[in-house]
């Protein structure tokens, strides 16, 4: 491949992993059994990033193993609906059209373990979105680091990537013990949890990877909110939780140990549910990470017979959504209408300057929507996020 016995393409995303491998004294390549990218919005590639995958592209690059993408800028079929303008939309089929050229698959979502790009324990992945990176390695026990978007385009025009970082034995052992002593109730509490925990790892001098203990129960829902947060607030890729991650059975908790108490919860709480100074919420999200089928499901529930009256986006993975749709979820959702919003989301489209205030029950989008859109934030429960859009 390095050679150029595979094309340019091939070759470049080779040279890219043989960099990587270098600076990280990697010992060899390892096989990959699946990749995630990240980098397709427009509104965060731009041109020079589209010019580098319509340049692979060109080159005759062709995916090894299987490969989807992140949430794109909007909503492949139903743009215009959204209110995304034509130009950006032109640009941002170009993205999925060089993506498509080299065999990716074009579904475009941050939870692609919950549609059929799911590894097994011990495999090695490439993945690059970071709540699905933290999810791969923490919940599902695959072996991935967080990769930029380059690197994973690499690794899945080699079906190679270096073995270092996480991919080791060595790496993934827990050096913190953190105790919950919380009520956690839901995905809101679970992605405050990541806040407390992961603002308390950015605070050590050296990072490490937390062993939770405490918790008795979580849901995949759960966990994925817990995921997106730690992910965000602590730059974290991997955690073990005992009793539940696969890979907690294989270690004894670290000595050095750090508290959560409820106090950590409500002031983590307090911190992403802004107060907005006598105005009110305009925008309405959920799904960041992309919403299961049992969350549409409740979503649908609470909307039944009801008018939503403000925006709100229902954001999920296509794949997804055409169960929702056949289930009839869709129809009762609409009726009320929300509106879907697939292959994207409130993070990456490009939406500043539309709204002034999101609800949403994502730790993530709140920090997002702050530092990116420059929105005021609620921080509300599931239901509650629903109940602000019927007000």
């Amino acid at each position: 491949m390095l050679a150029g016995d595979y094309g340019r393409s091939t070759r470049k995303a080779m040279e890219i992993l043989t960099a990587l491998g270098t600076i990280y004294a990697a010992d060899r390549m390892v096989p990959v059994a699946s990749v995630q990218i990240a980098g397709v919005s427009f509104d965060n590639l731009g041109e020079a990033g589209l010019d580098f995958l319509s340049e692979m592209a060109a080159g005759g690059g062709q995916v090894c193993a299987l490969t989807t993408l992140n949430p794109a800028g909007m909503d492949i079929e139903n743009w215009e609906a959204l209110g995304i303008d034509a130009d950006f939309a032109h640009n941002q089929q170009r993205v999925i059209e060089a993506y498509a050229k080299m065999g990716v698959v074009t579904t475009c979502s941050c939870t692609p373990y919950l549609f059929g790009n799911l590894p097994h324990f011990g495999e090695h992945i490439a993945w690059a979105e970071s709540s699905a990176v933290c999810y791969a390695n923490s919940i599902l026990g695959a072996r991935t680091n967080r990769e930029g978007g380059p690197s994973a385009l690499a690794a899945a025009l080699t079906g190679r990537t270096p073995r270092y970082g996480l991919h080791l034995d060595e790496n993934r052992r827990p050096g913190l013990t953190v105790q919950i002593e919380a009520a956690l109730n839901g995905t809101r509490d679970f992605g405050a949890l990541g806040v407390a925990v992961g603002r308390a790892i950015e605070a050590r001098k050296e990072k490490a990877i937390p062993f939770l203990r405490g918790i008795p129960a979580a849901t995949v829902d759960q966990l994925k909110s817990l995921c997106a947060s730690i992910a965000t607030y602590g730059g974290l890729a991997l955690f073990h939780m005992e009793g539940i991650t696969p890979e907690s059975a294989r270690f004894s908790p670290p000595d050095e140990t750090l508290v959560i108490g409820q106090g950590d919860l409500d002031e983590a709480i307090c911190s992403l549910d802004a107060s907005l100074a006598g105005g009110e919420v305009d925008f309405v999200s959920l799904g960041c990470p992309h919403l299961s089928l049992s969350e549409i499901q409740r979503v649908a529930a609470l909307l039944q017979g009801k008018r939503v009256r403000k925006t709100f986006w229902i954001t999920t993975a296509r794949p997804t959504k055409r169960i929702a749709d056949q289930m009839g979820y869709t129809a009762v959702i609409e009726a009320a209408g929300a509106v879907f919003a697939v292959d994207t989301c409130c993070v990456v489209a490009p939406i500043k300057g539309r709204f002034k205030a999101l609800a949403t029950d994502s730790a993530k989008a709140c920090y997002y929507a702050a530092a990116k859109n420059g929105f005021a934030t609620r921080f509300l429960p599931f239901d509650e996020v629903i109940e602000e859009a019927l007000k």
